[in-house]
């Protein structure tokens, strides 16, 4: 019997960059009608479930011919307003879930959708009543032209032959213009299949502790990265809500689990979600699923995607992307609502020669 393995799949293979790609056409259709339907009166819960709704019924077209592939929600849609930062993807019952949107709330919606495991995610920001006749300015505009800016540095910063710690300064310095601050804790990872917490990492906002011990990188052909860019005008310490946690995702932690209840979610969650992301709210029942992840996240089994919050009165713009990078270059394949600078109207610019240049390339 050999034991030789299986070569892990890559987009070197062009049926797998065609699997990224038709994933990036349901991810990128569905938030962008999440990001329509965000005006005055809706609310949070239906946005919620319309996104992962408009997955399901893209994924439905998707390859239809094999019954077998995988096909799924790879992050469910998430919808967090104002100072709730991320992960606010709350159960019909759960506080704020029937928050209805206001004109001027800053929306950050993402979602993501995979086929046979390859995940295409998407994040990009709102204001909810902006147009070019009614501007986005002030902190807020800072906030997401910077969170753009710095987007469109990395998808040029990605090439091989870059490292991350490139890509951390670069990002910190396009913030420093806008006198914002990426926020603290927030890692990209390289993509694999199956797997959004690939081996590379990029962190955009280091502590004095984590950037010398945080683990150097070059990029490499044939490689994919998830980027999440969190850009806010605070001091970049998010904390902690109370807020109830609604999605997590089984890791490839092995322990044995001293519950029947964990022992019993656990393997439902794998055969359900693979390792993808998933909210409570998707599960049969939910109670079972809740009771059961308190231990398989206490052991590391599971992941919680905890919400985290800013302080009153500042503003966070997020921006996140699946990226290929390919010997030629790097294709962003998933973008949300296209950035108007008539419609977010920032009185703050980059100067940078250097940034300038990188941006115009």
């Amino acid at each position: 019997m050999s034991n030789t393995k299986t070569p892990a799949a890559t987009i070197a293979d062009s049926n797998v960059v065609s699997k990224y790609k038709a994933a990036a056409d349901v991810t990128n259709s569905a938030v962008r009608k999440v990001l329509a339907a965000c005006k005055e009166g809706a609310k949070i819960i239906d946005l919620c479930k319309l996104g992962d709704a408009a997955i399901e019924v893209g994924l439905s077209k998707q390859y239809t011919k094999d019954k077998k592939m995988s096909k799924g929600i790879a992050y469910p849609t998430s919808v967090s307003v104002n100072t709730v930062v991320c992960h606010f993807a709350p159960g019909d019952n759960d506080d704020g879930a029937e928050q209805a949107l206001a004109t001027g709330d800053v929306v950050r919606v993402q979602l993501g959708a995979q086929i046979d495991g390859f995940a295409a995610v998407v994040g990009e920001t709102v204001v909810v009543g902006a147009s070019e006749s009614n501007p986005v300015t002030g902190r807020a505009a800072d906030a997401i032209a910077a969170a753009h800016y710095a987007g469109e540095a990395i998808q040029r910063l990605l090439k091989p032959g870059n490292r991350n710690m490139t890509v951390t300064d670069r990002v910190q310095k396009i913030a420093s213009a806008f006198e914002c601050k990426p926020i603290q804790n927030i890692v990209s990872h390289e993509q694999k299949q199956n797997d959004l917490d690939g081996g590379k990492q990029i962190i955009l906002n280091p502590t004095d502790e984590q950037r010398p011990v945080f683990p150097s990188c070059e990029f490499a052909p044939y490689e994919v990265y998830l980027i999440d860019v969190y850009i806010t005008t605070g001091d970049g310490h998010a904390k902690k809500s109370e807020r109830r946690t609604n999605i997590f995702k089984k890791t490839a932690t092995t322990y044995q689990l001293k519950t029947k209840a964990a022992r019993a979610v656990i393997n439902e969650v794998g055969q359900k979600f693979s390792k993808f992301p998933f909210t409570i709210r998707a599960c049969d029942d939910e109670r079972k699923i809740r009771m059961g992840m308190i231990e398989c996240t206490k052991v590391g089994v599971a992941q919680a995607f905890e919400i985290h919050e800013e302080k009153p009165g500042e503003a966070v713009g997020q921006v996140t992307f699946t990226a290929l990078v390919t010997p030629n270059g790097v294709e962003r394949i998933t973008r949300g609502a296209a950035f108007d600078p008539k419609v977010v109207q920032t009185d703050k610019k980059i100067e940078s020669a250097e940034l300038l240049e990188l941006l115009q390339t």
